[in-house]
C-alpha cells in the first residue's frame, strides 16, 4: 500500500511507495493505478518524461499548460535530489497564489502529485540529478506556459541562496505571476 500525505494546497500530495529491498537490491512499483484510484487518486497518465541535469542549481519552472490541455503530474526523483514546488494558479481557489515545496529524492523514494492548475518547478540540489515524471495530458506548445520562478508576489523560498541558478531562455523571460495566464 502507498503512503499518501496531503501537503497543505488541495489536491497536491506526497506520495511513498513501497520499497522492499535485500542483499541484491530492491524493487518497488512506483505507480498502480488501482491502488491510486483506492487513495483517492484516479488520474489517467498518458506521457513519461525524464530530465537529467549535470549540476547543482539548475531551475526549471514555473510550468503548467492551459485548458483544455491541462496536466496532472506524478513526479519522482531517480537519481539526486531536488526541491520540488507546486503554485496554486485557479483564480477561485481560497489558496490561489499559495506555494508548497518537498524535498525529493532518491533516498526519501518519495513523489509529489500536482493536479491541473498548479503551476510546477523544481531545483536540483545535487549534481547528476534525474527526475521522472508522468502527465495526465500530452505536451501541447500552444497551452504551455510559465511563471518567474523568483516572483515576489509568489514568494518561493527556493534553497538555492548559495547557488548560483540555472536556467533556460524560455524561463528566464517567464512573465510574473500577475501578468500570466491562469486557470
Amino acid at each position: 500500500m502507498i503512503e499518501v500525505r496531503p501537503l497543505g494546497l488541495d489536491g497536491v500530495l506526497e506520495i511513498i511507495p513501497r520499497k522492499f529491498g535485500d542483499e541484491r537490491g530492491y524493487f518497488s512499483e512506483t505507480y498502480n493505478r488501482e491502488e491510486f484510484a483506492e487513495q483517492g487518486v484516479g488520474i489517467e497518465f498518458v506521457q513519461d518524461n525524464q530530465s537529467y541535469s549535470a549540476r547543482k542549481g539548475v531551475l526549471r519552472g514555473l510550468h503548467f499548460q492551459l485548458p483544455p490541455r491541462a496536466q496532472d503530474k506524478l513526479v519522482r526523483v531517480l537519481k539526486g535530489r531536488i526541491f520540488d514546488v507546486a503554485v496554486d494558479i485557479r483564480r477561485g481557489s481560497s489558496t490561489f497564489g499559495r506555494w508548497v515545496g518537498l524535498e525529493l529524492s532518491e533516498e526519501k523514494w518519495n513523489q509529489i502529485l500536482v493536479p491541473k492548475g498548479f503551476a510546477h518547478g523544481f531545483v536540483t540540489l545535487e549534481e547528476h540529478t534525474v527526475v521522472a515524471y508522468k502527465v495526465s495530458d500530452y505536451y501541447s506548445p500552444e497551452h504551455d506556459r510559465g511563471i518567474r520562478y523568483d516572483d515576489p508576489q509568489i514568494g518561493i523560498d527556493w534553497p538555492v541562496r548559495d547557488l548560483e541558478v540555472q536556467l533556460s531562455k524560455k524561463d528566464t523571460e517567464a512573465p510574473f505571476f500577475r501578468d500570466s495566464e491562469t486557470f
